[in-house]
């Protein structure tokens, strides 16, 4: 597989943690410094990790009904000598990377490339691992004309009935439907330093307060930390990261990242395909339920 080449530019400098910011100070929050340092220009990709932890990754092309999405990659391989399916979004790191990638947005023909892939990984009772990062799914007329609402819809609807284990991974940027749309796992892991909102921080404060200048309060508002998402039982596990951030050291990254996967798979190898899809169905059904009682009622 080849290796996304890096643009050597340097790390930016750690930010500090602080304080939610008020209007016009230059303090930021912990829930923005984390927006940066998942958004990181060396923050390694879905590309960086499958060279680390997937052996013999085979990867599958196109939907088998317009096209190829480089913006997905997925394919069979070996996760610490186990068979499974693996399906990233990639965002690419030099311009004409990323221009290829459409920076990590995926169109409709994206979608349909993974849901093959998923519904292959069933055929044949392998496991599915996803790994998101987008800042959502690809907006543009192009998209719209191929369905790309139908795409994400059908996706949501065909991953609550795989049969087969599945654990899905925000690596970076979780944006909206463009990431949920691959993201329907028996559990959910966010890296410590990745971010899965409904929307981006600079988009909800243009709406909610006609200045998108305001998205480091936005951020605070939205809840959208890995640490904020646990509290509220909407991620089973936080995957540590090197100090300073995954890009600080890639490899490290790599390996908790592929031992949190490793773990999470085995924990789920010993249901049946009917208690696989029940466990699903009932961690997503639950979500939300923000007005229940302290004893559970």
């Amino acid at each position: 597989m080849v290796t996304e080449d890096r643009d050597g530019q340097a790390p930016d400098s750690e930010p500090d943690a602080g304080q939610p910011r008020q209007p016009g100070s230059r303090e930021t929050s912990r829930s923005w410094d984390v927006v940066q340092l998942a958004r990181h220009p060396q923050r390694p990709h879905a590309t960086d990790y499958l060279e680390r932890i997937i052996d013999r990754f085979r990867e599958i092309h196109g939907d088998r009904a317009f096209g190829d999405d480089p913006a997905i990659v997925s394919g069979f391989g070996l996760l610490r000598g186990a068979p499974v399916m693996v399906i990233g979004q990639e965002k690419g790191r030099k311009t004409r990377q990323k221009l290829h990638r459409n920076f990590g947005m995926p169109r409709p023909e994206g979608y349909r490339k993974a849901l093959r892939a998923m519904k292959l990984a069933e055929k044949f009772g392998r496991p599915i691992v996803t790994l998101l990062d987008t800042p959502g799914a690809y907006p543009g007329m192009d998209a719209e004309e191929r369905g790309q609402a139908e795409a994400i819809a059908r996706n949501l609807y065909e991953m609550a009935m795989l049969k087969v284990p599945f654990v899905a991974a925000c690596i970076g940027e979780g944006g909206s439907g463009g990431a949920l749309a691959l993201g329907v796992g028996n559990r959910v892991l966010m890296l410590e330093n990745s971010v899965y909102s409904v929307i981006s921080p600079e988009s909800c404060a243009a709406i909610v307060w006609r200045d998108s200048g305001k998205a480091e309060l936005a951020a605070e508002a939205l809840k959208l930390t890995a640490k904020d998402l646990e509290k509220l039982g909407l991620v089973d596990e936080i995957v540590p990261e090197p100090p300073g951030g995954a890009q600080n050291d890639v490899d490290q990254a790599a390996r908790l990242l592929g031992d949190a996967l490793a773990r999470n798979l085995d924990d789920l190898s010993g249901m049946s395909p009917e208690q696989l899809v029940q466990d699903r169905y009932e961690k997503f059904r639950t979500m939300g339920g923000f007005f229940k009682n302290v004893d559970g009622s």
